[in-house]
């Protein structure tokens, strides 16, 4: 018989808009434990607004971790994220043996709770230079290079995702193997329990905040915010609803109206394919972000 797992991780699911922060803070303060974000672009120290980053109150109610503490310079990947993560979690886990994560980045919540294959780092010099490659001669070239190198991983890979062509061509260049061979898919298993819950709700109602969230950030000053990051918009980090829509803006292609129409547009779609990632892990148990009290009742049974 498996020894028995001691601690805890509540992971908290949903599309963007939800309002996975707002029962993230509730349940840190009711369960007395810390709040670790998996939310892939609030970790950028440099994007606040258009990454809907909790405020200066919310995250003065709880303890918060891998928010701004990253810049849109810095290399970050998923990879890092889960050997940081994991490492953290063994610190908390000897305070307390309940954590609490959440995100709607469907990739690392899936990296901290299934583990992710260990690919190797890339040479900064070879990673500058597909880079510059992209920048100058555009994503065609990078999809023909790939299809040679590794004609496996080519038939699988989104083509319209620059960010995963880049990545697999960067480990194709910097091992001299396939980035195929190092994908075995093989699960790690965790020396703690996880307790997934997912945040829905009615679709229009759903669309209707994320509308009204949007109309909020412009309030905010998000166009001020994508106007300051325009001068590094290459950048993978800022290749994200909220900026990319203000850069086309800037660039002329569009209106200002026109923007923040595909802002709104750009964040329901997404949203969708959110819930499409998530809805695949039948170990989730989904609630309306309204149930709090059935939230928690929820997780205190089971654990």
């Amino acid at each position: 018989m498996p020894a028995k797992k001691e601690n805890t991780l509540i992971v908290i699911v949903g599309p963007t808009g939800i309002g996975k922060t707002a029962i993230s803070i509730r349940l840190a303060k009711d369960l007395k434990t810390e709040i670790i974000s998996a939310d892939s672009r609030q970790f950028y120290k440099e994007m606040n607004i258009g990454t809907a980053r909790p405020s200066a109150f919310e995250l003065s109610k709880a303890p918060h971790h891998f928010i701004a503490n990253k810049s849109i310079f810095e290399y970050y990947s998923v990879y890092k994220f889960e050997t940081e993560c994991i490492s953290l979690l063994d610190k908390l886990f000897r305070e307390n043996k309940i954590a609490l994560m959440l995100g709607g980045s469907g990739l690392y919540i899936d990296a901290v709770c299934n583990g992710i294959d260990d690919i190797p780092d890339v040479e900064q010099s070879i990673r500058d230079s597909v880079q510059n490659r992209f920048l100058q001669e555009g994503i065609e070239t990078l999809r023909f290079e790939l299809k040679k190198l590794d004609p496996e991983y080519y038939k699988i890979v989104d083509l319209k995702n620059p960010k995963r062509i880049i990545r697999a061509l960067e480990i194709c260049l910097s091992t001299g193997k396939t980035y195929s061979s190092f994908r075995t898919n093989t699960l790690k298993e965790r020396d703690f329990n996880i307790v997934k819950i997912g945040l829905n709700q009615d679709r229009q109602l759903l669309y209707d905040r994320i509308d009204k969230r949007v109309d909020e950030m412009i309030i905010a000053g998000l166009e001020e915010e994508a106007r300051k990051l325009y001068p590094h918009r290459k950048l993978n980090a800022l290749n994200t609803v909220g900026y990319k829509e203000f850069f086309d803006f800037f660039n002329g292609n569009i209106s200002q109206n026109k923007a923040v129409e595909l802002i709104k547009r750009n964040s329901r779609r997404y949203a969708k394919r959110q819930l499409a990632w998530f809805s695949r892990d039948k170990n989730t148990k989904w609630f309306n972000p309204l149930d709090y009290n059935e939230i928690l009742e929820y997780i205190k049974e089971d654990l």
